[in-house]
């Protein structure tokens, strides 16, 4: 098991190290994990760009001082306010066709096992008019933990996000977004693991998050410095 750790200096950069991350696997069979904090950005789904109000979601994230990226994972708009924590879980697949349940199942398993050890009671589930909705989310007093996936030939990514403080700043960017785009959003539905009796520091979220996805394997650690480009 590979486990990437930190983040490099700009959103570019620090997005190309997760997709060489993916691709490694395809390429060597060997999963990987990165679990961290990403740049102040709003990440789209790939189906957004294309929809009525595009441009304004994303002059909408700029007037909060948030960048806008694609993402390549599906699901809806999702925010990262600088304390929200990323994870995503590369994982070789030897049929295409097969697995998807069982991966989303096992990281649901593994993110509500990490909450627990923070003291956060989440189940699965989610409230209404929440963001990026998904059948595979966490809630607890919100929804605190949405998961996608991508299934490519070789490899898939399990990723998504844990909000772990700034509730407000969340709701607030994701509402005039999803307003943008003529989403449903309710901002009373964001949750977060400070809310819920954990940590305001990502810095054990990340902990308790990585070792529920790396487990007992093995592991080899690189860091990505914050000055990496």
């Amino acid at each position: 098991m590979r486990v990437l750790r930190g983040r490099a200096a700009t959103i570019s950069a620090d997005r190309e190290r997760t997709r060489t991350m993916l691709d490694r696997t395809g390429e060597t069979d060997s999963p990987a994990v990165r679990v961290w904090t990403p740049h102040r950005q709003v990440a789209f789904g790939r189906r957004e760009a294309a929809e009525a109000g595009y441009d304004r979601a994303v002059a909408a994230a700029h007037e909060r001082g948030f960048d806008s990226v694609e993402r390549s994972v599906g699901g809806r708009a999702v925010a990262y306010t600088g304390s929200t924590v990323a994870f995503a879980h590369a994982v070789p697949v030897a049929d295409p066709r097969v697995g998807l349940d069982d991966r989303y199942d096992a990281a649901v398993a593994r993110l509500r096992r990490a909450l627990t050890s923070l003291g956060v009671d989440a189940a699965p589930g989610e409230p209404p008019d929440a963001f990026c909705p998904g059948s595979h989310s966490l809630q607890c007093r919100g929804k605190v933990v949405g998961i996608a996936q991508r299934v490519r030939t070789d490899v898939a990514l399990v990723a998504g996000c844990v909000v772990v403080a700034d509730r407000a700043t969340f709701a607030d960017v994701i509402d005039a977004v999803y307003g943008a785009l003529g989403q449903s959003f309710d901002p009373e539905s964001v949750g977060s693991v400070a809310a819920a009796g954990g940590p305001s520091d990502p810095d054990p979220v990340i902990d308790a998050v990585e070792r529920e996805l790396v487990g007992d394997e093995p592991t080899t650690v690189r860091r990505i410095e914050n000055g990496e480009t």
